[in-house]
């Protein structure tokens, strides 16, 4: 199954423009946290979307990848 882009409503194409730094774009992101570093009492992130399991009780073992046991 195709995983879907995180930046557009599409299928990934493996283009890599999320692996690049949301401040300097021509920066390769390396987790600085300078993106979320606002001086503010907190952050917030904006959560546009949940992704579940289509079947919580299917049990499955097909090494998802998730870490989870699914049972």
């Amino acid at each position: 199954m195709a995983k879907n882009c995180v930046l557009y409503d599409r299928v990934c194409t493996d283009c890599g423009e999320c692996d690049y730094c949301d401040l300097n774009p021509l920066k390769i992101c390396d987790n600085c946290g300078k993106c979320i570093e606002t001086g503010r009492d907190y952050n917030e992130i904006k959560i546009d979307s949940v992704i579940m399991p289509r079947d919580r009780d299917h049990a499955h073992d097909d090494g998802c990848g998730c870490g989870h046991c699914h049972h």
